[in-house]
């Protein structure tokens, strides 16, 4: 069965990040755990699926006060397809450089901050636009994605470097570099992407190490709870989460 190919690579990619990235990650966890001690923020950026994992921090069951998204929505909303914000525009919105000049105009950054960004391939030119502006404002550059599989491509940025080269901490992903693994009969291209259940593994990975070195520490965590099991205090803990983020974001 082609379901039970996929979960194979699935594991495999899983297991692969768990043998080799454990030091990498906790590096990355260390920095961040640095960061929000000092209450400030892990700023979060991706394009196109990339956006996944970052969607699936904060705000998010289970994720905890202090990872700040950035989703730029002409490059994560292309579902429509073709016609307005479709996939033909998406794609050449993420090469073309200096347009991440223009999003990072759109937010406050402190040297404490981390940039935390994920590309599977590392090449795109909104992706590094990002990178050196973070790395100008003194800010600690982690990247999470395929770094072996990347290896030798060109960057699509004037810069001459690829996302991993400019990057303080790398995880790679382990993902393979086309992405889909599983052949399928009579067609040239594979199905069954593997890039978006790598990064999440990896960013769980690493959020429970940045929470146990925080609790280690005696830091409290603002925890966004379930509110849907019936337990009559998450809705305050909920709000006290959410009030804490305001307070973060408003700076006061």
């Amino acid at each position: 069965m082609l379901a039970k190919k996929w979960l194979e690579k699935a594991y495999e990619v899983m297991n692969a990040i768990e043998n080799t990235q454990m030091e990498s990650i906790q590096k990355a966890a260390e920095a961040m755990a640095n960061t929000l001690e000092a209450k400030r923020w892990v700023h979060t950026f991706g394009c196109g699926h990339a956006t996944l994992p970052i969607e699936e921090m904060y705000p998010r069951i289970g994720g905890f006060v202090g990872f700040h998204p950035i989703i730029e929505l002409p490059l994560s909303y292309f579902t429509h397809i073709v016609g307005d914000m479709g996939v033909h525009q998406f794609v050449f919105l993420e090469r073309i450089e200096g347009y991440g000049d223009q999003i990072m105009k759109g937010y406050t950054f402190d040297p404490r901050d981390c940039m935390w960004i994920f590309s599977h391939s590392g090449v795109n030119a909104v992706n590094i636009d990002i990178a050196l502006r973070a790395k100008e404002k003194g800010m600690k550059l982690i990247v999470y994605g395929a770094e072996k599989s990347a290896r030798g491509r060109t960057t699509k940025h004037s810069c001459g470097k690829t996302l991993f080269e400019l990057a303080d901490i790398v995880v790679d992903t382990c993902a393979p570099a086309e992405d889909a693994t599983v052949p399928l009969k009579n067609h040239p291209d594979k199905i069954g992407p593997v890039s978006t259940i790598a990064f999440v593994t990896a960013v769980w990975m690493t959020l429970t190490t940045v929470a146990e070195i925080l609790v280690n520490r005696g830091v409290t965590l603002y925890i966004h709870p379930s509110h849907n099991v019936g337990d009559p205090e998450a809705p305050e803990r909920l709000n006290k989460a959410l009030k804490e983020y305001k307070k973060r974001i408003i700076g006061v």
